[in-house]
């Protein structure tokens, strides 16, 4: 994993994958990554962070597993309305004076 996941996994250490642990077919860490890389690009719906994801998967690939690929548009909502709002902001937030290195 390069630097930059390591980097972002330890800024979302706090926020758990609200999956059951035998139906999970994507890394909870690549599913954060698309979506944030997403939303940044202008994607404003699962179906278009999807298909970011599939558009953008080589470069996607440089630095997340991916082990089945690019999560369909239904995973991204599923995983999203289950998670911890309050701790994903927090997470996401965290030292605003330091950006992701």
């Amino acid at each position: 994993m390069a630097k930059a996941s390591l980097s972002i996994k330890k800024h979302f250490r706090k926020l758990k994958d609200p999956r059951r642990r035998h139906r999970r077919q994507h890394l909870f860490l690549d599913i954060l990554v698309i979506a944030i890389c997403g939303v940044v690009s202008g994607c404003n719906s699962w179906t278009q962070i999807a298909a970011f994801g599939r558009k953008r998967h080589d470069w996607l690939k440089r630095f997340l597993t991916l082990p089945n690929g690019i999560p369909c548009h239904d995973t991204f909502e599923r995983l999203f309305e289950r998670l911890d709002p309050v701790v994903f902001q927090s997470c996401f937030r965290g030292n605003r004076s330091r950006p992701f290195r």
